[in-house]
């Protein structure tokens, strides 16, 4: 798990700076990147999940693992190409074989995003299930390391990518991470074998059961017999048509199926919650950072407040493991939640505190010649006609700001891996797989509209904004996971 994230996220902050440096310093190849990314994972979830699901551990786990490395593989091939031929291919065709690599480099790097994707869904929300023997102690345990080590990660592997990037070249910095694949690759390969021999449950679909441990939800007969029957109804609706359509109509069954699926869940109210949390600007992503440069906060005390960030994140998930024991699952839920929202208080009272840019006037821009523009990648965020740096006349608002987005991320990850691990214990084993990659659906579909509402209000001035149609959104999201958990512990 440490090596694919790892992988992942310097692949992930490599590729938006190479696109950026390859269309010269512009922001649209970037664009489109993470519109093809996001609309792929929207798209293609419920199928990737359906794959999942019908396929045996081991060859779903060795497949998204050989076509994800192998994609980023051969995209650092293609990147180094371009970058040490660049003026030579612009030449080639009146410049659209320049057209040709882009393309090419983008759809390399969707497949190895959607076979990670894949790996997730696999290793993540299956596999470690099986591996702690159905036991929700155990399985808390792991998903609190795994996500401990994804904050890890998230910290110094852009870091590692970016030093080499910087002291080195492009060039470099692709072969590096060609290199790391390569080496990833067949480490991670020995080790999912290795687990896979170690752990016979793994091997079996559905699990066989034993023991007096506290286990989690099987699949009843009844939902299998009724599988079974809506697989022959639908087999003699498409034999009849052509074959491509035959495909096309199986296709958007299996979505249609999956999105159904994952309505009928007794879990669907609290991971349609989590999805609304990721409508947001209150976190260390672009937009955030943007921001902030333009209040006066530098680079360097930016990398600093990430770093307590992730500190604050990995305390979100020992408090996750610590109420779990002592206070239940669901319970442990509902706190964090409401950790969370009295944490975003301070986000709201920063829209109003001296030092904020809110102009509520600004939101008529086309009333106006004169106004900013926000651009944006997954790392780096682009004012226009707003320079870099410019002190507020208090920084209080900025202060605000901050402290109730690095605070909250305490409740954010508890709640998070509570909402993992109640998908985990009540999704029955043969739909784990297309419920899963419809939430991954969801959540990138939600994760689109904050980018819509940044393009709708673009300017610093705006950004108050944004901080309550957020704070909107993550309270409704919350509002969601109390329905549930009244239902769940009042009702049942």
């Amino acid at each position: 798990g440490a090596l694919s994230m790892w992988g992942d996220r310097m692949w992930h902050f490599a590729i938006s700076v190479f696109l950026i440096e390859l269309y010269g310093r512009n922001l649209l190849l970037t664009a489109v990147f993470g519109l093809v990314l996001a609309g792929s994972v929207l798209l293609l979830g419920a199928l990737i999940g359906d794959w999942v699901d019908r396929n045996p551990r081991n060859k779903v786990a060795h497949a998204s693992l050989f076509i994800q490395n192998t994609s980023v593989t051969v995209c650092s091939i293609v990147l180094m190409l371009v970058f040490s031929y660049k003026e030579q291919i612009e030449l080639i065709w009146d410049g659209w074989f320049t057209v040709v690599c882009y393309t090419v480099v983008i759809i390399l790097a969707d497949v190895a995003n959607l076979a990670s994707t894949a790996l997730t869904i696999a290793i993540q929300r299956d596999w470690i299930v099986v591996i702690t023997g159905y036991n929700r102690g155990h399985l808390a345990g792991m998903n609190a390391t795994m996500r401990r080590i994804d904050q890890v990660t998230n910290i110094l592997a852009p870091l590692a990518v970016g030093q080499v990037m910087t002291l080195a070249s492009n060039v470099v910095g692709c072969g590096f991470i060609l290199a790391w694949n390569l080496f990833s690759l067949i480490v991670e390969f020995f080790f999912l074998s290795r687990v896979y021999r170690i752990v016979p449950a793994l091997s079996v679909k559905p699990p066989t059961v034993e023991g007096d441990q506290e286990y989690i939800y099987e699949e009843t007969l009844e939902v299998r017999v009724e599988k079974v029957t809506k697989n022959q109804l639908m087999i003699q609706q498409i034999t009849n048509l052509p074959l491509c359509f035959q495909r096309f109509r199986w296709l958007l069954s299996t979505c249609m199926d999956g999105w159904r699926a994952y309505y009928r869940q007794p879990v669907f109210l609290a991971g349609l919650g989590l999805a609304f949390l990721y409508t947001t600007v209150l976190g260390f992503d672009c937009i955030t950072t943007g921001y902030a440069y333009t209040q006066g906060i530098s680079g360097s005390l930016l990398s600093l407040l990430m770093g307590v960030s992730a500190i604050t994140g990995l305390m979100g998930t020992v408090m996750f493991t610590r109420l779990r024991k002592s206070v239940g699952l669901v319970n442990t839920g509902i706190i964090s939640s409401c950790l969370h929202l009295g944490c975003l208080l301070l986000c709201v009272c920063s829209v109003f505190a001296p030092g904020s840019p809110i102009d509520l006037s600004l939101l008529m821009p086309y009333f106006s010649s004169d106004r900013s523009s926000i651009h944006w990648t997954n790392n780096t965020v682009l004012f226009d006609n707003v320079p870099s740096g410019t002190a507020p006349d208090s920084y209080i608002s900025i202060i605000l700001l901050f402290l109730g987005v690095i605070t909250a991320r305490i409740g954010l990850w508890c709640f998070d891996l509570t909402v993992t691990q109640l998908l985990q214990e009540t999704i029955c084993e043969s739909e784990r797989g297309v419920v899963n990659g419809v939430q991954s659906s969801m959540n990138y579909l939600m994760d689109l509209l904050h980018f819509i509402m940044v393009i709708s209000a673009p300017q610093p001035q705006h950004f108050g904004i944004l901080v309550i149609i957020s704070v909107i959104f993550i309270t409704t999201g919350h509002s969601m996971y109390f329905l549930y958990a009244h239902r769940r512990l009042f009702l049942f």
